[in-house]
């Protein structure tokens, strides 16, 4: 299995428009930050993760020619709003997009691409083939690859991790049911995000809370993404982290051995 981490920013990105602090203003690159995304690659099925509104830049910047189906965490903007360039694929594929999201992301869809599913339909839109995920209690399958819903909160929204295999994301959570954080203990690779270092945050987890989860579930190595300006410099944040967690950045790629 591949992973690639397209973008481990949050809403606004890094830096942020209008913003002169030191860590908008670095030229170090990991410092620079796209919305949230990740691409897994396991055997022969390529999954995406989000599609935020730099889901094109992400996916030409890594050359991205395969996509088997999406997964969307949530239907915020950050995380949603590029979903109209997966017709690139319909055109190269000839096919739907499988596209999987619980029901306030279903329902979102609907609304905010209703292009694509009003009839007669309209040449070149988005061709979405879309999943609801109702019962987060068993996986479900693509291209018989096993993926375990996990379902969080995001304040009072909830929203979906994903657990392939060996590795598990987390994305935009602030509570995590004991009964959720059994599915992804001693995963191989954990991803969970954390905002910034001390501030706390009504919706998302910071720091000392994500390394919280990540004492509690006990994975071999785990990144921390959705992360904001307020968390401080790469170079400064990984020094200040346990051996085994570090800050993902954007083109990172990590592989988990079958």
């Amino acid at each position: 299995m591949e992973i690639v981490f397209l973008g481990t920013g949050t809403s606004q990105g890094v830096p942020i428009i209008g913003c002169n602090c030191d860590v908008c203003k670095s030229n170090d690159p990991h410092d620079k930050r796209l919305r949230s995304s990740v691409l897994v690659k396991i055997d022969d099925v390529t999954i995406v993760i989000d599609t935020g509104p730099d889901f094109r830049t992400q996916f030409l910047r890594e050359g991205i020619e395969q996509l088997d189906a999406v997964f969307i965490t949530h239907p915020h903007r950050d995380h949603l709003a590029g979903l109209d360039d997966i017709r690139a694929f319909n055109f190269i594929y000839k096919k739907q997009m499988p596209v999987y999201g619980n029901s306030n992301t279903c329902k979102q869809i609907r609304y905010e691409f209703f292009y694509s599913f009003t009839t007669p339909r309209y040449p070149g839109v988005p061709d979405i083939d879309l999943h609801e995920i109702v019962d987060t209690s068993k996986p479900f399958y693509i291209k018989g690859v096993e993926v375990m819903p996990i379902n969080v909160l995001h304040y009072k929204m909830e929203v979906l991790g994903f657990k392939i295999g060996g590795f598990s994301y987390i994305t935009d959570a602030s509570y995590i049911s004991d009964v959720e954080l059994e599915k992804i203990k001693g995963a191989k690779i954990l991803v969970i995000n954390a905002l910034r270092q001390k501030e706390p945050h009504l919706a998302h987890f910071i720091l000392p809370q994500a390394l919280e989860i990540i004492e509690k579930t006990s994975p071999r190595v785990a990144y921390l993404t959705h992360v904001s300006h307020s968390m401080g410099f790469y170079s400064d944040v990984e020094n200040l982290l346990p051996k085994n967690v570090h800050l993902a950045y954007d083109g990172l790629k990590l592989k988990i051995e079958n």
